[in-house]
This record gives structure tokens, sequence and C-alpha cells, in this order.
């Protein structure tokens, strides 16, 4: 099962704004398990995925002092339902010979891609929940995992689901 709370915060994409939501957090002593930002479907806008440590009640006190920000323009907690929730995660595998053929099953068992074969190693691609892909990591870690990367999640309530969460702020 996932960790935390999911937090969709739509910003003005000015400079210094991911400062300024990460000091809010520092502030208030909440821990982010995990931040992504990129852009979203609107120019001028970023999309922020923010988990956050704790229960209902300290997430709608986060998502309140958020609403504050200047540059914030919506924030949506979509931990509630079933939101859309996924992880990508590269990971660098010690593998040659018959191991890279058993690191390639396992990667195809669970919907992993092959980018990179080298003559020591074998980099993989993987999408999927926070438990599937600590479930390969898991697995892979007997070759010994060399580097990983890993995005942090990413979320996106699904198209049905209530948005009684959203305070939207105008633009």
């Amino acid at each position: 099962m996932e960790t935390g709370r999911t937090l969709v915060v739509l910003v003005r994409d000015n400079p210094g704004v991911l400062t300024r939501v990460a000091g809010l957090f520092r502030r208030r002593n909440y821990n982010i398990e995990s931040l992504v930002v990129g852009h979203s479907e609107t120019p001028g806008v970023s999309r922020m995925t923010v988990v956050v440590a704790g229960g209902a009640p300290e997430v709608d006190q986060v998502a309140k002092q958020l609403r504050k920000l200047i540059e914030v323009l919506e924030v949506r907690d979509v931990s509630e339902g079933s939101p859309l929730l996924r992880e990508m995660a590269l990971i660098r595998v010690a593998a040659d010979g018959a191991q890279r053929t058993e690191v390639t099953e396992l990667a195809k068992l669970f919907g992993a891609k092959v980018i990179d074969v080298s003559h020591g190693s074998i980099t993989l691609e993987m999408t999927g929940s926070e438990m599937k892909v600590d479930s390969l990591v898991r697995l892979v870690s007997k070759f010994r995992v060399i580097e990983m990367v890993r995005s942090g999640r990413i979320a996106m309530a699904r198209d049905t689901q209530e948005r009684d969460n959203t305070v939207a702020l105008s633009a």
C-alpha cells in the first residue's frame, strides 16, 4: 500500500516558487516523502505532486497553508478514492552472461524495459506502483544494484473521481 497523503499543487511557473513551497514545509515541520515537479498542460503553470507524511487533519492544514502562497493556483488532495499513482525508476544492475538473461526475464515479469546493456551491467526502466517498483528492486538486488534513480510518486485523480477537495484560485 502507498504511504502518505498525495497533494496535487498547480503553481505559477515563477523563479523561486519551489523554494517557497519547500520553505513552508520546513517552517511547519512537515515531512515531504516525495516531491515531483514538472510542466502541466497549461503554459506557465507547473504541477507539483507532493506526498506528505501524516493523516488527513495534518494534510488539510498543509493544504490550507499552501493555498495562502500567492503562486499557488490550486491544491487538491487526491488520496481518497482510487487515484492513478505511478513511479518511474531506472535501475542499473551488475550482470553478465547468464545473469543478464535472468535479469531480463525478471524485467519482463514486471513489465520493465531493458534500456541499456554494457559489458558488466544491464539498465532497466520500470514504471508502476511504488510497491511494484520496490518488488522489482528487491528481486534484482541479488545481482547487486549499481545505481538507481526513482522519480517519486506522480498522481492524477481519475476522471470520475469527486473533486470536493479542489480549491482553485483565479490565475
